[in-house]
């Protein structure tokens, strides 16, 4: 049986990949191709981030003390969007919402936690808060907590109590001695509310759910 010629050394090499640069030289308009394509993948991001934040999710910084010790002045917290759009506002949850027109302050939006719903009546004695005749338990206020009557506005008081309105709520600071809230300016619209404040995201050692 007769043997295959040896392989002449002037035979082809094994093909290698193209560099960058050959495929480059070889098509020119590669480079402005791939710069599109990281264009639209980065102004894509930039819209889904955009539509994310004014339909779904957003950062909120606390403007004031009226939340401490919940929440500290300058902290972040994530405000879902689409909370109320699932389900009513609960008691106790923590809302941001639009500033009341009555209220003097440079903010345009605020932060505090709904005590009472459309119907409840609100009243307050002894430094606590009374929902209907009967003392609400807040755990998360700081221990002694003193919930006061606010002077020279509506007394609010558990034989003659503020009734909040239909499409209506009745919002607090947890910081019960530093916050103007409902005792100052009434209820407010459930319209005007943005989102419920579900996470505190910053600063770090203080993330967690609220």
């Amino acid at each position: 049986m007769s043997l295959p010629p040896p392989s002449s050394g002037d035979e082809s090499a094994t093909p290698v990949e193209s560099t960058a640069a050959e495929v480059s030289a070889r098509n020119p308009h590669a480079w402005k191709r791939n710069a599109i394509e990281w264009l639209v993948v980065v102004v894509g991001a930039v819209v889904v981030a955009l539509v994310v934040s004014a339909t779904s999710a957003q950062a909120f910084v606390i403007p004031s003390k009226s939340m401490e010790s919940t929440l500290h002045k300058e902290d972040r917290v994530l405000v879902n969007k689409w909370s109320y759009r699932l389900h009513p506002i609960h008691r106790g949850d923590v809302v941001v919402f639009s500033r009341p027109k009555n209220l003097a302050t440079n903010d345009n939006d605020l932060i505090k936690r709904v005590i009472g719903l459309p119907g409840d009546e609100v009243g307050f004695a002894d430094g606590h808060v009374f929902i209907d005749g009967n003392q609400v338990s807040e755990p998360y206020l700081d221990r002694g907590t003193f919930t006061a009557k606010i002077p020279g506005q509506r007394q609010c008081t558990p034989a003659a109590p503020c009734v909040v309105p239909k499409g209506r709520i009745w919002v607090m600071g947890d910081n019960r001695g530093d916050s103007e809230d409902s005792r100052y300016f009434g209820s407010i619209p459930e319209s005007t509310v943005v989102g419920r404040a579900m996470l505190r995201i910053w600063p770090p050692n203080r993330i967690g759910g609220l």
